[in-house]
């Protein structure tokens, strides 16, 4: 069980990031690939990116990260540097500055887990060699470009809507109604200044006065996740749970007929809003200016798509009953 008992102090720090994290899901992804859960939901995501994986002869490559980040106790916290606030190439930047002496303590670590040999590689690594440094920023580039980045509008998609849920309840209730509202994954729970949640390990998460991050990650199936390395600024990485056939539904997107007739953009805006969204969430998810997110509501509540309304001090965007056939094909 997982335990971070928050001062009244912290609670005002609490932070949810603004979406998914390029290094996290990666990593996260990595464990997908090592092991067989979430068979319903992530077995089509499998064998898309393993076919993909062999096309690009990105193989090797994929198992070298996969012995640098294995599906097990302990996989090294310098892989995983960003808080859901940074793209991939500032959070590769990020990893690639991780200082020697970390790099070292780390990889030790990893390796007295898996009690294996050490491979070449990893020393050099551990030993701060640029070449192999620049070798792993390549390998998780090239990596993520084929694993991660296709799908990330539904990966986003996920995150804003999660995003837009522990925002109301923040509004309405504080940070500890937000917190209370994590009682919806599984085994969680927050009562009186404590949040548990399911961990392989008994672990206290001591925030010592500083803010905890949420990071919502979608390749997160079994357990939320934060770093080993108590030194570091704290996050908590939970899951998102996508429902058996996001694959399936977001392979179809672009070329149904709705994209066709209102444009991709506006389509997948309007796909989105299976929960009310603000337009500062869907331009964040979408990865658009708010300016180009509003004028897009603005058409497709022009076109009857949309309601919009006001909530407090923000204004959340929903579907239509005509929003919904126009998606469905069922407008004939």
């Amino acid at each position: 069980m997982l335990r971070v008992d928050f001062t009244s102090q912290e609670l005002v720090r609490l932070r949810v990031a603004a979406g998914v994290d390029p290094l996290w899901e990666t990593a996260l992804s990595l464990h997908l690939l090592q092991n067989r859960a979430a068979p319903l939901t992530f077995g089509p995501w499998r064998r898309e990116v393993g076919a993909a994986l062999r096309r690009s002869g990105l193989l090797p490559a994929a198992h070298d990260l996969m012995r640098l980040c294995p599906d097990g106790a302990y996989f090294p916290d310098f892989l995983t540097p960003g808080r859901g606030d940074a793209d991939i190439d500032t959070a590769l930047d990020l990893l690639l500055a991780t200082p020697r002496q970390r790099l070292l303590a780390e990889l030790t670590r990893l390796h007295a887990h898996t009690r294996g040999p050490v491979p070449p590689g990893v020393r050099l690594l551990a030993d701060g060699c640029p070449k192999a440094l620049r070798r792993l920023g390549t390998s998780l580039r090239a990596y993520y470009r084929v694993a991660v980045e296709p799908y990330l509008p539904a990966m986003r998609a996920e995150a804003a809507t999660d995003r837009a849920q522990r925002a109301d309840a923040a509004l309405a209730h504080g940070a500890e109604g937000m917190l209370t509202g994590y009682d919806d994954l599984p085994g969680w729970e927050y009562r009186q200044g404590r949040l548990s949640a399911p961990y392989p390990v008994d672990r206290a998460l001591l925030l010592r006065g500083r803010a905890l991050t949420l990071v919502p990650a979608f390749f997160c199936v079994r357990a939320p996740l934060v770093l080993v390395n108590e030194s570091l600024p704290p996050v908590l990485v939970h899951p998102l749970a996508p429902a058996p056939g996001w694959l399936e539904r977001r392979r179809g997107a672009p070329a149904g007929p709705a994209a066709q007739l209102i444009g991709s953009s506006r389509a997948e805006l309007l796909r989105m809003l299976n929960h009310p969204m603000t337009t500062t969430d869907l331009a964040a998810a979408l990865r658009l200016a708010p300016s180009t997110a509003s004028r897009h509501a603005s058409v497709l509540r022009d076109a009857g798509l949309l309601l919009s309304h006001r909530q407090g001090l923000r204004v959340l965007h929903r579907r239509t009953r005509l929003g919904e056939a126009f998606l469905d094909g069922g407008l004939g």
